[in-house]
């Protein structure tokens, strides 16, 4: 491993970033999961995917996986308010069929692919059970979800509509979706936390993060001292 990327390196950034928000991280990454993830596929309105984002971080969904197969990923920053640092972000900009390509990482990964949907036979939201790993699958606005993606999901989710409207703005929907799959994840027995590694690893790029355009300094500082000690 590289040593900028270990724990020595994380031990030695920590002092320069502040006792308050050391205590934010620490309580941060005992709320995060990975159990859970969400797709966006294909998203063209930069307030859409920003939002998005900016949910994700406020209901502690670490890893969010990005489809570019016609939109690039463009973000909002008066939106997402700096949300995406905090975040793991898994762009697929590079395959023939970038949804083929993230959806069979996510199955290797051991990730359910539960699609949302329209389809009035599709599970309704409060009726679904996070009993496993889950990815929930988002389509850009307007088309929803691609056919590939589709056909490619375990299961269809829907969230129930009582107005004239068929459908949520998307941001809305992956709000939606988080609060009460999270909500129930929180209350539930499985062990939906983060790994001890994960934890280190997330650690380290949140207090990089921190500490902002002073990294390189702080990195050239501990490079000299692990040569300094070799010498020794």
């Amino acid at each position: 491993m590289h040593p900028l990327n270990n724990k020595p390196f994380l031990e030695f950034l920590r002092p320069f970033i502040t006792p308050h928000k050391r205590e934010v991280i620490r309580a941060n990454l005992l709320r995060r999961t990975r159990f859970l993830t969400i797709v966006l596929e294909d998203l063209f309105h930069a307030h859409n995917a920003s939002a998005c984002l900016r949910s994700c971080d406020g209901f502690g969904v670490q890893d969010v996986h990005i489809i570019e197969n016609e939109n690039p990923h463009v973000l909002n920053s008066d939106i997402e308010l700096g949300s995406a640092q905090w975040l793991t972000l898994n762009r697929y900009c590079t395959a023939e069929n970038n949804t083929l390509a993230c959806l069979s990482r996510l199955r290797e990964d051991g990730y359910q692919l539960a699609a949302t949907s329209l389809k009035a036979d599709a599970l309704a939201l409060e009726d679904f059970q996070p009993t496993q790993k889950t990815a929930l699958l988002f389509g850009r606005e307007m088309e929803g979800l691609s056919d590939s993606a589709l056909e490619q999901a375990d299961l269809h989710l829907r969230i129930p509509m009582f107005g004239f409207a068929d459908s949520f703005n998307i941001s809305v929907a992956v709000a939606i979706c988080l609060h009460h799959i999270t909500w129930k994840l929180r209350r539930s027995a499985i062990d939906w936390s983060l790994s001890e590694e994960e934890s280190c690893e997330l650690e380290l790029d949140w207090v990089k993060a921190s500490v902002g355009k002073r990294l390189p300094q702080f990195a050239a500082e501990f490079q000299r001292r692990l040569s300094h000690r070799a010498k020794e």
